[in-house]
């Protein structure tokens, strides 16, 4: 038996209209899983959705969610469970990153707003326990539910401003802290619902989108890889920890990062 095939089980992705998450859930519906494309962008939902479906031969459908609306995660369950019968896996891929075009985001630290960070937890991090909290009878149903969260770097790390040099690139005080808040929830989550869910955070470095010049040489020179990831680099991590494959996994941060940590 293939323990990395998905047949019969539904996989939930939240940001799945995003890069990382449309990559992921086609790699999810190759795998065998029926899958479920949620985003604040509903026209971006449904074509992942539809391109899964006519890709990958899957059932696949989309949901519209808002991630600051305090009611959108038991919505989004129940639309699901209507739609598929059940929930076996939650991926979360949705998140305000360092290139998001927010006020008082990606500015100098003393120009960074109250009003911003806020939604920026809110985002990142809140939506992660309501969605968690919401799913997790579901996941834990059939006694081999997975919630896979994605975290980051600078959920670990410090951030080293030399990367944005001549970039005009930032980062923001909130990323760092609700990415750090993701992996240490998930910790959490990995004990709090053992032993029938899984709770896993893959955390990447920084993903090839085109940036400047100067800051894809700086940001590479401290790689031992040597490059940026692709989301190829993150889907094979988050299939590999919603499998059974990763069945006596749990609790853990994976540092998708080309061996940036590794210094």
């Amino acid at each position: 038996m293939n323990r990395m095939r998905l047949d019969g089980r539904v996989a939930v992705i939240v940001g799945g209209a995003g890069h990382i998450g449309s990559a992921i859930a086609d790699a999810l519906a190759e795998m065998g899983a029926t899958v479920a494309i949620a985003d604040r962008e509903a026209a971006g939902a449904a074509r992942v959705a539809s391109s899964v479906s006519e890709t990958r031969q899957r059932l696949s459908s989309w949901h519209e969610i808002d991630l600051e609306g305090e009611l959108s995660a038991t919505a989004l369950r129940d639309a699901v469970l209507r739609e598929h019968g059940r929930i076996d896996i939650l991926v979360h891929a949705a998140a305000l990153v360092g290139s998001s075009e927010l006020p008082g985001w990606t500015t100098p630290f003393e120009e960074q707003s109250l009003q911003t960070w806020r939604r920026g937890l809110e985002i990142n991090l809140t939506s992660v326990f309501s969605l968690s909290q919401a799913f997790a009878p579901s996941l834990r149903e059939h006694r081999s539910g997975a919630i896979v969260t994605i975290g980051s770097i600078y959920g670990e790390l410090g951030v080293d401003l030399r990367m944005y040099e001549s970039t005009g690139m930032g980062s923001p005080a909130a990323y760092a802290a609700s990415k750090g808040g993701v992996v240490q929830l998930t910790r959490w989550l990995a004990t709090v619902l053992a032993p029938d869910i899984r709770a896993n955070t893959v955390s990447p470095g920084g993903v090839m989108r085109g940036q400047p010049e100067a800051f894809i040489s700086q940001y590479t020179s401290r790689v031992p890889l040597g490059r940026l990831a692709s989301e190829d680099d993150i889907t094979g991590a988050v299939a590999f920890l919603v499998s059974d494959a990763a069945s006596y996994i749990t609790g853990q941060n994976l540092l998708v990062d080309g061996g940036w940590t590794s210094w």
